[in-house]
This record gives structure tokens, sequence and C-alpha cells, in this order.
């Protein structure tokens, strides 16, 4: 879909005709409203801008498909409105938006970004675009669970580890391409997982990190086999299947995975990794990453670092926990928040330091969330009608929790060193303590974050 005018909801074109008389400018605003979590990291809105908004996108080409469309479909068009901005504007989209830095961890009920329209002619702009705009529910879902599935990551490491906290950073891999329900869901998710952390099976969402957010290389992967080749050798050829996994990545300090459950991971383990395959693996300078794809994930996991143990033998280190020698074990079958966190709790009840695992999230992580997770919410707060500026709000009575803010808003931290919703006088644009910036303008993204920034800002 390359026509902009078309990307929203069919019931948008008949509201310029819903508006009062004399209205001449909109301001709407994007909250969440409670939900899993109770604050949110801002992530995403630079990758619409920039693909979506930026530039002159409207075209008469446009404007004419759209009418033709929208004849058949059913709905009125506000065809001189569009050709305005086609023909006076230079395609422009003629609205201000001011937003929360990128990678800002926001308390709920927090004004995220705020959307005002600035050509009188076509005020009704700010509504028209809350369909593309409200979609930030997704990045900002994807790295708001990330955020609080790596502070568990990090507690766990701190006590069980002496490594470097940074290693953490590649405990959580984005298994979820094949998962989620469109290419750009996957660049979208894909590109929000790097925000927290540093390795990704998404190729996909990491092209969309570097391109939307200024990175040479956003994640990182390693050589892993599929049980396509390693069945692909026959079941009485396993081990052979293995042995090339050692002589073609197998150098001094690579790394690579293998899945190792096609058959029997207990034989797997005990005898082709652990037994005839042990020497080279040695030999190889290596470090060998078993993973299981099959049954009970604690149960599976705990008895493979047993039998790896027992192979390869551990080091105890200053916290009184086992590391294993050459190998590690990643999990990718089951994983979401609960049995993440279940795991990693009976690999520390076996004696285990975290490090010795790894995981793989798929669906967890990019699919299985919705809009409703962070409840979140773009409504408009105010209009201007015949020059003047009025509060605009809902109060439903059977649903107190949707009840929206009025009034141009801005997010200020206040005396009390918190974050604040607040209202604006008049046409103000902010307040002295703002932590908004105007980040579009008429067609221009007046700030380019880096990702390498929006990390730091999270570390």
């Amino acid at each position: 879909m390359n026509n902009l005018i078309l990307q929203t909801d069919s019931y948008k074109y008949s509201h310029y005709l819903q508006y009062p008389p004399g209205s001449s400018s909109m301001f709407s605003y994007f909250e969440s409203r409670g939900g899993e979590h109770s604050s949110t990291i801002f992530f995403g809105l630079q990758y619409y801008l920039k693909k979506y908004l930026t530039g002159s996108v409207i075209t008469l080409d446009m404007v004419e498909e759209a009418r033709s469309f929208l004849k058949l479909h059913g709905e009125p068009f506000n065809y001189d409105g569009w050709r305005y901005i086609a023909e006076n504007l230079g395609g422009l989209i003629p609205i201000r938006i001011r937003a929360v830095p990128e990678g800002t961890l926001i308390p709920n009920f927090n004004v995220l970004f705020t959307v005002e329209s600035t050509d009188p002619k076509v005020f009704w702009i700010t509504s028209f675009f809350e369909t593309l705009l409200v979609r930030l529910w997704y990045p900002i879902t994807v790295v708001t669970r990330d955020f609080y599935l790596k502070r568990v990551l990090l507690d766990y490491w701190r006590r069980t580890s002496d490594a470097s906290d940074d290693m953490v950073a590649f405990q959580l891999h984005d298994f979820g391409a094949r998962g989620v329900s469109s290419g750009e869901s996957a660049e979208i998710g894909g590109m929000s997982h790097l925000v927290n952390f540093l390795g990704s099976d998404t190729v996909e969402g990491v092209w969309a990190a570097n391109k939307y957010y200024n990175m040479d290389m956003a994640g990182f992967s390693i050589p892993a086999s599929e049980h396509s080749t390693i069945t692909s050798w026959g079941r009485e050829h396993e081990v052979d299947a293995f042995e090339n996994m050692i002589n073609k990545f197998g150098s001094f300090g690579s790394i690579f995975a293998c899945v190792s459950d096609s058959y029997d991971i207990w034989n797997a383990v005990l005898n082709l990794w652990g037994g005839k395959l042990y020497n080279k693996i040695l030999a190889s300078g290596a470090t060998l990453v078993v993973r299981p794809d099959s049954g009970d994930p604690i149960t599976v996991v705990c008895r493979i670092l047993h039998m790896l143990e027992d192979k390869f033998g551990v080091a105890i280190n200053s916290k009184g926990y086992r590391v294993l020698n050459h190998v590690r074990v990643i999990q990718g079958d089951g994983i979401d928040y609960t049995s993440l966190v279940d795991i990693l709790e009976a690999v520390v009840r076996e004696g285990f330091s975290t490090e010795n695992v790894a995981f793989g999230m798929g669906g967890g992580m990019l699919q299985r969330l919705n809009r409703d997770t962070q409840r979140f919410a773009y409504k408009c707060s105010s209009i201007t009608i015949d020059g003047d500026v009025y509060p605009v709000y809902k109060a439903p009575v059977t649903d107190i929790g949707k009840r929206s803010k009025s009034g141009r808003l801005d997010l200020i931290i206040n005396t009390n060193g918190e974050y604040e919703t607040v209202s604006l006088d008049g046409n103000q644009v902010s307040l002295p303590s703002t932590v908004m910036n105007t980040v579009f303008d008429c067609g221009q993204v007046l700030i380019n974050e880096n990702l390498s920034t929006i990390r730091y800002k999270l570390s």
C-alpha cells in the first residue's frame, strides 16, 4: 500500500463533515492507560515518521486513486482538502508532532506524543492519521516487555555469574520472524527487540534498526542448525551431522548452536557430544550451544545441564555456582515471561549459574500481545473554533478507565521529580520544564536518533 490517503479506517473519511462549523485546529495525544506493566518505554515513532510521513508524500495521483476507491467503497471523500495538500502544500502533511525522547521510561497515564494540525484548511488531518500513529502500541509494547525481561535476566545473572553484565544483551534471542503476521511486523517487532538486546535471527528487524535508527549493524547471530540440516543425514548418521557442524563452524573462540533432539536428546548429549565428539569439540576451541526443542522446558534444560556437567566438567565461580566448560544450552521452545522465570529459578536451584543458559523467544515476544496489553489510546483533547480554543474529552459513565484528558497537553518533570501531564494555556507550544521535543513539522523530521543513544538511556 503506497497511497497514504488509504491507510486509515473507513469511517475517518466522513469525519471532516462532522466537526463544528468554524473549526480550524485540532490537538490529539497518545498514552498508555495501564496494562501489563506500570510504565512503558517510548520507541518506534522515528520509524513511522521516516517511512510514511517524511517529505512530499501526497500526490495528485494518490488523490484521484482515493476518490475512485471511496466512491465504490461507500464513503464520502474530501477531494478538495487532499488536492489542497497535494497542490498547495507540496504534498507535505501539515501536522506538528511533539514526543518524549525515544528510549524514555514513562509511567502510564502520561502523554507520550501529541499531534496538532498546522493549517486551518485541513485541520481534520490530526485525527485522520490516528490509525497510522496509534500503531506505535506495537513497538512500545515489545520494547517494554523486553525491558522487564532483561531486568529479570540481569537479576539472576548478577546473583549467579562473575561474567560481565554486558553479556545479558545476548541472553534473549529473537526467534520471532516466522511467528508474526507480516513482514512489517517482523521489521517493527524485531527492530524493537534490539533496543534491549543484541541477539536476533529476525533479519528484517535488524535491517529496519539499521535503516531507521542509523546503525551499521544493530543485531548479531551465530551459525546454527535446524532439524532439516540434521535429519537429512539420516538417524544412523546423526553423529556425522554433528561432526560436520564442528568441522564447518568450530574454530577457536567461535560459537555455534546445534539442535540436538531430532531423535534422542539424551543420547545426543551423553554419547555423541559428550562421547564420540568430545575430543573434537575441545580441540576446536569453540563453544557448542546445545539446543533442545521439545519436552517440558524446565525438566529438559536441567537434565541437560547435569549431563553436560558429567561430560565436560564445570568451574565453580566466586558466588558458588557451576559454570560449564566448553558448552552452553539455549532453550527456544515454549518461552514466555512465565516460563523464562521458571527455568531460571530451576537452573539456580540446581546450583548452576544462569550464564549457562540462553533463550530464544518468538511468538511470546513479537506476537502474543495487542493494543490492550498496555491499553493504548489516541484521543482528541482540544479544538479551535472561530479562533477560540476549547478543551475536549470523553467520560463514559460505563467505564471510568476510558476517561480521556482535555486541553492542549505537555509532559513535564514536576517539583517532586516526577513525570506529570499538564495543560498548556491558549496556543502555548510547551512549558520550560517540558521533556517533550518537536520531532516532526509539516513533512520534516527534526530529530534523528541513533539506536545506540537510545540503548544508552536504558543501560
